[in-house]
């Protein structure tokens, strides 16, 4: 079997996420964009993955076309046992461009669908070639987006609650915010703050401090710049709050990095900016290995989130699902994904990814 084309599709997705606003190149935006990545076989066999794009859509479909389809096209699909040598020979092929960002977004969204693909020709779920499975759901928590005002995370924290979520996590930066949600969520719902970023170890260590009688699970990216593990540390062991991190690193690499350097107590791989589900795989056995928990970033509704769930469906830990909380235009994949009465994803079980995406859907939202 041959890869015969690789083809990136660019979609945008309209949503309603009430007060919360979310940036995109600096502005305010209303609609998520995604680019997905079809790989079709010579037998008319296709995979699906996903490659981080959001604000750097075009980006990310040029990488696609010029650094992954002119050098993968024409060769065979990789085995099972293939796949991991597979992704490595087009990392270090394209490591000149960099192995983080752009680049290995592409690389992370031909590496999905060749797993889908795999599992599709092994005619069993992706987490069925790894195995075993051990959960047939995952509990979800609400990813709120940014919002500011206190009273309005507050309400929408206890919307997420009420509508079945088990955790929430805010994207705020004021000790105000945080109170709020916890006030409106009570005591027993983990909560975590999400901060992308903004402060230095100092200022991060005295918001920690204010931040502690709320309980916060963990605080995300507590640092600017990301890659200063050494302020994580910091962060972690003087304000006595866990720390969360690696939704901006790639490869299990830089995972290794953070963590010999204890600067996180939760671990973030992308699937869709990792490196894919190779990589994704590696950043889990090294968190097992070191006793750090994972926490998936996977705020997206394409194959990228059903990758996700696949790989959460291996573990018997707490591990969460991240589910943006907002109202959506339209579903990838109709109703088949869903929160249940018990606030979790189910884990879907067919072949490869176990879902088609709804071609009509990337037809009528596709740009460009």
């Amino acid at each position: 079997m041959i890869i015969d084309k690789v083809i990136p599709h660019h979609i945008r997705v309209p949503f309603d996420a009430g007060p919360a606003s979310f940036a995109r190149a600096g502005k305010g935006t209303t609609a998520l964009d995604m680019v997905l990545v079809e790989v079709v076989t010579d037998t008319g066999l296709t995979g699906w993955g996903d490659a981080f794009a959001y604000a750097c859509s075009d980006a990310v479909v040029a990488a696609i076309k010029q650094m992954i389809a002119s050098r993968v096209v024409g060769l065979p699909v990789p085995q099972l046992d293939e796949l991991q040598g597979f992704s490595d020979r087009l990392q270090k092929q394209l490591h000149l461009f960099g192995r983080y960002g752009i680049t290995m977004f592409a690389i992370s969204g031909l590496d999905i669908a060749l797993w889908d693909l795999a599992g599709k020709i092994a005619g069993k779920p992706l987490s069925d070639l790894i195995g075993p499975r051990r959960r047939a759901a995952i509990p979800a928590y609400a990813s709120l987006l940014s919002i500011g005002e206190p009273g309005a995370v507050a309400s929408e924290s206890k919307k997420a609650v009420a509508k079945g979520f088990r955790a929430i996590k805010i994207h705020e930066t004021t000790v105000e915010a945080v109170a709020a949600a916890r006030a409106a969520i009570g005591p027993d719902v983990p909560l975590m703050v999400d901060m992308n970023c903004p402060m230095s170890a100092a200022e991060a260590i005295a918001f920690a401090t204010s931040c502690r009688p709320y309980a916060p699970l963990f605080l995300e990216e507590p640092v600017w710049p990301p890659e200063d593990y050494k302020s994580q540390a910091r962060v972690q062991m003087n304000g006595r709050v866990a720390v969360a991190a690696g939704e901006n690193a790639c490869t299990a690499w830089q995972f290794n990095e953070m963590i010999s350097r204890n600067a996180v107590s939760f671990v973030q791989p992308s699937v869709t900016k990792v490196g894919g589900v190779t990589e994704f795989g590696r950043v889990a056995a090294l968190a097992d290995r070191s006793n750090v928990r994972l926490m998936p970033h996977s705020p997206y509704f394409g194959p990228g989130l059903i990758a996700t769930l696949q790989m959460l469906s291996l573990r018997e830990d707490a591990s969460l699902v991240e589910w943006y909380f907002m109202h959506r235009a339209v579903c990838l994949w109709g109703d088949a994904l869903a929160l249940d009465i018990d606030g979790a994803i189910g884990v879907p079980t067919g072949p490869g990814l176990g879902l088609e995406p709804d071609r009509d859907v990337i037809e009528r939202y596709r740009v460009g």
